[in-house]
């Protein structure tokens, strides 16, 4: 657009003074996420209240033929919702779509706007004895709509299962403005084509999810949390397979965290004591759950007797109380902060088979080792799902302008690694922009046709989160 004042005045009709924000100091929140990471500043940031303002503004831009970037709670790591540099983007932030629609604590539902936050979602089920179990560390701040996108899995995974099986409805406003309303409450329809599921996943290239029906579980009544201290990753693995069998879906987390992060954790959270008495390689924070008459403190101990039997386990601690299970996880988290404060380094999100990740882990290790020794490696990440985060550290000394460059080269050595595992580049963040040149140079001729297919179809105009996933039309 050469003139783009009419199209701001527009807007301005349509949303209000409040609904619409120009000024770049008021737009700086909208164009960096938990990273830190930025890219541009957006032509402006709408911020409609409803469905229907989500419609209207979208219909705005497409007669325009203004690109749009979908927001959520800022809390991406691929760069899939940060404005492009080109400043010529409009960012729609959901933020003010944040009502909790219904609740059926019969039909285990709960029908919400994309703009809520994940907790508060959580909250609502809680008061009715209900429990959405996407569980994760950005849940104070990321919104549905952002789960919905990419797919979230988080910590719950290997019970619940990720987005995708947590979502039965979807009302969705498509790229030229009409809205998909298909917030049906049903456990079970199969009637042809599951039209929702394209749009988990698609990181807001294919339409702009405004509300959803998700499925809720019983509120567990009791829960047992453990740290165990371990000797390898193989025993990891296989603890895994006895708790799997023993503890069966009473299982809901399974953590494998390297003591390089428990170091990394007490140093962002100085009150965190090392919680247990000797130092281990690794270490495996696991949770077991249930409601009614489970005696799931026995099952626990029996499962970690058995381990120790088979010298799996080596020490461990078991939390007495919901205070206690708070502190354990709290080292899951402060490890997270310890490595952002080390400023640039590789986050990956990959994921193997379960079984394969010792190997993994080993080759990959000896692969980056070999071609930066003094890089440091913080392997960690959801076992019950084959999910790793396989992060690299750059050397302390080396310069934050070849920084980038330098992790740059190590994740191709990465993948390359992971390609033999017939693993994937990304389990759980996305693809975005980051990831997009790895994804695409892995896609076979005919995924690359199908999946340009489905993009051209609901997005014949380019318009709706363009280069993300897949390259920006010329």
């Amino acid at each position: 657009m050469t003139d783009i004042t009419p199209f701001i005045n527009e807007l301005t009709a349509l949303l209000g003074e409040r609904g619409l924000i120009r000024e770049p100091d008021a737009m700086a929140r909208y164009v960096s996420d938990w990273a830190g990471d930025t890219l541009g500043m957006p032509l402006a940031v709408a911020r409609p209240g409803n469905t229907a303002e989500v419609a209207e503004v979208v219909k705005c831009c497409y007669a325009q033929g203004v690109a749009m970037t979908p927001q959520g709670g800022h809390s991406g790591l691929v760069a899939g919702a940060l404005p492009a540099a080109n400043g010529q983007e409009l960012v729609i932030s959901l933020e003010r779509l944040n009502n909790v629609r219904a609740i059926d604590p019969v039909n285990f539902t709960i029908t919400v706007d994309a703009g809520c936050i994940l907790e508060n979602v959580k909250l609502a089920a809680f008061d009715h004895d209900c429990d959405f179990p996407l569980s994760l560390g950005a849940q104070g701040s990321c919104q549905i709509g952002g789960n919905i996108a990419t797919n979230a899995g988080g910590l719950n995974v290997l019970r619940y299962g990720m987005m995708r099986e947590l979502v039965l409805g979807l009302e969705v406003v498509l790229p030229d403005g009409r809205v998909w309303e298909s917030l049906n409450a049903l456990h079970k329809d199969n009637r042809g084509y599951d039209l929702q599921q394209l749009f988990l996943g698609s990181e807001g290239t294919l339409g702009i999810v405004t509300g959803a029906v998700l499925k809720l579980s019983p509120r567990p009544n009791q829960n047992r949390t453990a740290l165990l201290g371990m000797p390898s990753v193989q025993a990891v693995t296989d603890l895994y397979g006895l708790a799997r069998r023993d503890c069966c879906d009473l299982l809901t987390a399974f953590e494998l965290i390297p003591r390089r992060c428990i170091e990394l954790a007490i140093e962002a959270t100085p009150e965190l004591r090392d919680p247990l008495d000797s130092v281990y390689p690794w270490y495996v924070l696991m949770e077991v759950a249930a409601t009614g008459p489970v005696d799931l403190g026995s099952m626990l101990e029996q499962l970690l007797e058995t381990g120790m039997e088979r010298e799996l386990v080596l020490d461990g601690a078991l939390a007495s109380s919901d205070t206690q299970a708070a502190q354990l996880w709290q080292f899951r988290e402060s490890m997270l902060e310890g490595q952002r404060r080390r400023g640039e380094h590789l986050r990956t999100d990959i994921s193997v088979p379960i079984s394969a990740i010792p190997d993994f882990v080993r080759q990959a290790s000896e692969v980056v080792m070999a071609a930066s020794p003094e890089c440091e490696i913080i392997a960690y990440g959801h076992v019950g799902d084959g999910n790793l985060h396989f992060n690299i550290l750059p050397p302390m000394a080396m310069a934050n302008s070849d920084k980038k460059a330098h992790l740059h080269d190590l994740e191709e050595q990465l993948f390359d690694v992971l390609d033999a595992f017939h693993g994937s580049i990304s389990a759980e963040h996305g693809i975005g922009r980051t990831k997009q040149a790895p994804y695409l140079s892995r896609l076979s001729p005919i995924e690359r046709e199908l999946v340009s297919g489905v993009k051209a179809l609901f997005d014949p105009k380019g318009l709706m989160n363009p280069g993300r996933i897949l390259p920006a039309e010329k």
